[in-house]
């Protein structure tokens, strides 16, 4: 199955609120997640960078979860992080801590997708369960902060996203950047049915912005691989 969007040529959505008209409520793929390899944060993120065509900038430890990340900002308000899990008691405590250690056990690799939400009661009403606080400093200093839920959704069927919801006046991570890598295709191994179950609409909302192959059905469930635009023309990582 492959679909694509309309963008809007000339607009930026604002990053976790919805537009005046209430297309698809505000959902909107906000970033893809990569677990680092046994080359640690900076090694996998030099590596993924040099194919890319730019490297990534250090995003900063988040300690709420026992991690740390850092980013490459995208077009279309989105962006890319390599994270890492550290020796933090955190790590064992919290789900998204737990999720990247396993990933990581397992060589590195794609972690998962993630929806930005205007207002993230509503998946808390529906999955009935709490939101958490997340936050990391930047090298500069500054606090960014936001709410998530669904990681024990993503541990449990690794084609499911989890959720975000940014905190007015947090800059978003996909700021900064140069502006010259956009996301084309996800590829995911997985059902769209049950993806659009998870999210209570249909899954195409969220993902108008960009081409999705749904591959693999009966096979390991999870992001295959996305292929980026790029200066240098498109890269499959």
């Amino acid at each position: 199955m492959r679909y694509r969007g309309v963008r809007h040529p000339g607009t930026t959505p604002d990053v976790g609120l919805a537009d005046a008209s209430g297309h698809n409520d505000g959902m909107r793929l906000d970033h893809l997640s990569y677990a680092a390899g046994p080359d640690g944060l900076a090694g996998t993120a030099k590596r993924l960078g040099e194919l890319l065509g730019e490297p990534f900038v250090d995003g900063g430890i988040h300690p709420r979860f026992g991690t740390r990340n850092m980013v490459l900002p995208l077009r279309h308000t989105t962006y890319l992080e390599v994270v890492e899990v550290l020796d933090h008691p955190a790590s064992d405590k919290a789900p998204f801590g737990q999720a990247v250690r396993a990933r990581s056990e397992l060589g590195g690799g794609w972690l998962g997708w993630v929806i930005s939400v205007p207002d993230i009661t509503v998946l808390e009403e529906r999955l009935g369960r709490q939101a958490v606080d997340g936050n990391r400093f930047r090298p500069d200093g500054h606090e960014v902060r936001w709410k998530q839920i669904g990681v024990k959704g993503l541990q449990s069927d690794p084609q499911l996203p989890f959720f975000v919801q940014w905190e007015n006046g947090s800059d978003h991570p996909s700021l900064g950047g140069s502006n010259d890598i956009s996301l084309e295709t996800l590829e995911i191994a997985g059902d769209p049915g049950r993806v659009s179950e998870w999210l209570g609409r249909p899954v195409e909302g969220p993902l108008e912005d960009v081409k999705v192959d749904w591959v693999g059905r009966n096979g390991v469930p999870g992001v295959v691989a996305a292929q980026f635009q790029t200066p240098a023309g498109l890269v499959r990582i």
